[in-house]
Formats: C-alpha cells, structure tokens, sequence
C-alpha cells in the first residue's frame, strides 16, 4: 500500500478517491474557512478518504482522525497491537543491551536506533528508569528487557545461548571493521563517560572498538550503537563478507 508524502501539498482532483489525506492538505469548513490544522512540523497523514478498508489491523480512531504517529508508511492507520504483531514476525536475531547506572541520556536513542534496525529485544542492565524522551515513542514498537545486575543479564544471555559482545575502546579490543559478528548475538554499550564496567569486559566474548580518525577520543554510546547494529545488519542482512 502506498501513502503520499506528507509535503504534497496537493489535493485530489476528486473527493471520490479513496485513501489518506495528507495533514497538509488543509480541509475547508461548512462556513467555507479553513479548519483548524495541525502544527506545520506534524508528521502524518488526514483520515481516511472514501470507502474504509476492511481488516482486523486496522485502528477505526486512526482512520477518522488521521495518524500523525511516527511509522513507517506501511502502518499508517494500524493499531499499536498489529504493528507490534507485525514487527515480531520479522525482527533479527540480534539483541541490544545497554548499561544503567547514572541514568544515561543516550538510551533513549539507543532503543530508536533497535526499533530501526529491528532488533530482537533491548536490556537494560542497573536501573530500571530510564529517560524515554530520546526513544520519541519507539519503545511502544519495541520489547524492552531490565535486568538488576551484570550477573542477571549473563546468566539470561548465556541461557539464550547469545554471544555477549561488548562495544569499548579497550587495550585489548578488536576493530569492529574486521569482526565476524555472530549471528545470534546481544551488542551492549556502556555508559557515557565510564563505557562498559569490568564485569561486563570480562564476560564478554569479544570487545570491539569503532575506527574513529579525529580528535576525540570517543564517540556517544547512542553512536556507537547505531554503527554496530548497521554492522550486523551489513554482515547477516545483505550478507557482506568482512575483510
């Protein structure tokens, strides 16, 4: 199914098409002005023009209203519960898991980064709270997983039968550029400013480290994250051979 985007701005030739609206197509009172309209940044799209689709997926609030959530759009006007459904019948077999103990601001962004790259689960290791603004809402597309202590979290991984691998600029760290990522896998991130604990280096299989070219000696933990999931989705998704 095909949706238009939500900057063109051009109306229909005919009300009789079926389909979205885009929130940017203004629609025009009985008086003749226009209506209130949402904010010029919404994302989205307008209810439902014409004839109702028919199907369980379907949210009838969303398709009256309009879907100014931030999907995809394939899921545009789908209930949460279907999207969800949906997502679980197609996510990797990598997992995400990211150390709490300070209450990081990058893990918000961290499990975007897993509702993009469609990984399996995120774990929180420490603290259960953590500052959801980051995430902008993906954390409802995405199962989250907390876990007190490393020793809780290895035990699980190593129940799964997951490798655990750490992402630090360690001594003894391996460049993520030459590592043969596992397939079944769980890639997990320290804090910002102290990185992964020594618990956590020591119960991993491997450490890697990011090549970095500048100044700095590091890079955020959310970064990190998104280079190492692109490297497994690289690796198992489009099947690149590492050099």
């Amino acid at each position: 199914m095909t949706f238009p985007h939500q900057n063109d701005n051009a109306l229909p030739e005919t009300d009789a098409l079926d389909g979205p609206v885009p929130v940017s197509a203004a629609p025009v009172s009985a008086a003749g002005h226009p209506a209130p309209q949402p904010p010029a940044n919404v994302v989205g799209v307008g209810p439902w023009r014409g004839e109702l689709p028919v199907g369980d997926h379907w949210d009838p609030e969303l398709l009256a209203e309009g879907d100014t959530r931030n999907v995809v759009d394939e899921y545009r006007y789908w209930t949460h519960d279907a999207i969800v459904a949906d997502l679980d019948a197609k996510r990797h077999s990598f997992h995400v898991a990211i150390e709490n103990w300070q209450h990081d601001l990058n893990i918000g962004s961290v499990v975007r980064c897993a509702n993009a790259f469609l990984a399996k689960e995120v774990h929180i290791i420490g603290r259960r709270r953590w500052n959801r603004r980051g995430a902008m809402v993906t954390d409802k597309y995405q199962h989250v997983r907390h876990h007190p202590t490393v020793a809780d979290f290895t035990a699980w991984a190593a129940a799964e039968g997951l490798a655990v691998i750490g992402i630090d600029n360690f001594p003894d760290s391996v460049p993520l550029e030459t590592y043969d990522l596992p397939r079944n896998c769980v890639l997990v991130f320290g804090q910002e400013g102290p990185g992964l604990t020594d618990e956590v280096h020591a119960a991993a299989q491997a450490t890697l480290s990011i090549a970095q070219f500048g100044s700095t000696r590091s890079i955020n933990a959310s970064a990190a994250a998104a280079i190492a999931m692109h490297a497994w989705i690289r690796r198992h998704v489009f099947a690149q051979p590492v050099r």
